[in-house]
């Protein structure tokens, strides 16, 4: 009798410690999983990291509820680089491919891949994805009125309703397991990031059309829709095309929609918000309501999309069986490409943080970011100081739910996310543009690179310097000193791991050497 009691003893530990419920039956019930991903959302931009200027009450819940931590990372500074790592668990500067998109770029994930919507599905779960996409279509030279394939539906996912590439890019339509959403036959599409179609109508040759106008030499004088003048050209598919202050409820309302469709078995939910990435256009609901214009107005939307998804998931009573992750794909930037005044309206916030840098960036605001991970009634709340990176999630849920699959760059930090452990990993390389440095515990080197450090347009430093660079993050956040001279033991330590792991030759050249 205790030889029985203490197997059934190991057997409900067991449960525990993965994080899974027992139903009534006594099997083991697997929580659904939702990812929120926000996009070019900064560190200081949730009002529970921040200055609190921009007010996010729905994402402070979470994190008052759950695990917030202070050095979560994505694996780059810009989009498609970090969207791609997330899914795959793989560093991004592994796939050639993996570097910002136009919007008819073929898809870069390998069907043969693994991915975190394929490796749940073999653990019995409905996948689906929701909003922005930005890891490419088919396989070259799309057809927009046929079916798209490869596509989300390809690598994992059951459902998906996407943008295929980011608002300001064409094609501006939604794409519904591999359809265009309301397209007219004999309307159909074409898209160019070669060329201008004859009859198009273009920011650059129609400024007077225009309800928000592009900010010069960013290439935002493109095809016209709805007043905004996009990157690329497009022509055809007048029904199909979105309105833009509506698309955060169409996303919102689709997310629901699944998460009410498959709430009796366990699903998977991507939810790829697209604010606050330009253009900025909030909903007329949330127009003024932060006080910093069309930026933080589309912040405060945001947040109360995340609002919306928790009530829906309390409403439907699964709340307490619901693992929520929330970050960003990269960090912030405030001049990307229309002249919203968001640097004029900034009014002393501080979307990056104590950091340096912001988008494009290889110092630290262009990678740190808010993480959070809630699960009511199954994470006790607190704060966590462990570095944990958005490539950790594949391998952590899947011994969450039970798999044995893992990929090599991903570390397994389940316990780290459940608020079990303060574990973190120990070292990264973090990626900018096709550029790379290496983070470990408190330090940080960034290799010599070539370019201007100061993105002049977009007025941020992105980490260029012809010497190398190493800082002590834990002392100095704001990356102001660079030890390289002072420190060489740790200095040549990072650079000998760095080598190893990328394959990549850093150049020694020190801040010393280059001043004689």
């Amino acid at each position: 009798m205790k030889t029985l009691l203490f197997v059934v003893a190991a057997i409900l530990l067991l449960c525990s410690s993965c994080g899974n419920t027992l139903e009534k039956n006594g099997k083991t019930k697997k929580p659904n999983i939702i990812i929120i991903y926000a996009d070019d959302l900064g560190y200081g931009d949730v009002s529970s990291y921040g200055d609190g200027i921009i007010k996010t009450p729905n994402i402070d819940k979470l994190a008052k509820g759950g695990i917030r931590f202070t050095k979560g990372y994505a694996s780059s500074s810009t989009c498609t680089p970090s969207r791609y790592a997330l899914l795959t668990g793989i560093y991004p500067w592994r796939n050639k491919r993996a570097h910002i998109l136009p919007g008819s770029a073929p898809l870069i994930i390998g069907k043969d891949e693994l991915t975190i919507p394929k490796m749940l599905k073999k653990q019995g779960y409905h996948t689906g994805i929701v909003g922005k996409w930005h890891l490419g279509l088919g396989s070259g030279n799309v057809d927009w009125n046929e079916y798209i394939t490869p596509g989300p539906n390809e690598v994992g996912f059951d459902y998906s309703y996407i943008m295929a590439a980011t608002q300001d890019r064409v094609p501006t339509v939604y794409i519904e397991n591999g359809n265009v959403v309301g397209l007219d036959p004999d309307d159909p599409i074409e898209v160019s990031y070669k060329h201008k179609f004859p009859g198009e109508l273009t920011g650059r040759e129609h400024p007077e059309m225009l309800k928000l106008k592009p900010s010069p030499g960013q290439g935002h004088d493109g095809t016209i829709v709805n007043g905004i003048s996009r990157i690329g050209h497009m022509i055809g598919g007048e029904k199909a095309r979105w309105t833009d202050e509506n698309m955060s409820d169409r996303f919102l309302a689709k997310a629901q929609d699944y998460i009410r469709s498959n709430k009796t078995k366990p699903f998977f939910l991507y939810y790829g918000l697209q604010q606050p990435h330009v253009p900025r256009t909030p909903n007329h609901r949330f127009v003024g309501k932060s006080g910093l214009g069309p930026r933080g107005d589309a912040i405060v939307e945001e947040d109360w999309n995340v609002g919306q998804i928790l009530k829906t998931l309390k409403d439907e009573n699964l709340l307490d069986n619901t693992l929520i992750i929330f970050s960003s794909d990269n960090g912030p930037v405030l001049d990307d490409g229309y002249q919203d005044q968001a640097v004029e309206l900034n009014d002393g916030h501080k979307p990056w943080g104590p950091f340096r840098g912001g988008k494009y960036s290889l110092y630290e605001a262009g990678t740190r970011l808010p993480f959070i991970t809630y699960w009511k009634g199954h994470i006790k709340p607190g704060v966590s100081d462990a570095m944990v990176s958005q490539i950790d999630i594949l391998n952590s849920l899947a011994r969450l739910t039970g798999s044995e699959l893992r990929t090599n760059d991903g570390k397994d930090l389940l316990n780290t996310f459940l608020g079990k452990s303060n574990a973190g990993r120990e070292s990264m390389v973090i990626e900018a543009t096709g550029r790379t440095a290496y983070r470990k515990g408190d330090w940080v080197m960034i290799p010599p690179h070539r370019g201007s450090n100061l993105w002049r347009l977009q007025g941020i430093e992105v980490g260029n310097e012809p010497v190398i660079q190493l800082y002590n993050i834990k002392n100095d956040p704001g990356q102001k000193h660079n030890v390289a001279d002072e420190k060489k033991i740790i200095l040549n330590e990072m650079i000998a791991e760095y080598e190893h792991l990328t394959g990549r030759k850093v150049q020694m050249e020190l801040p010393s050497k280059k001043k004689k």
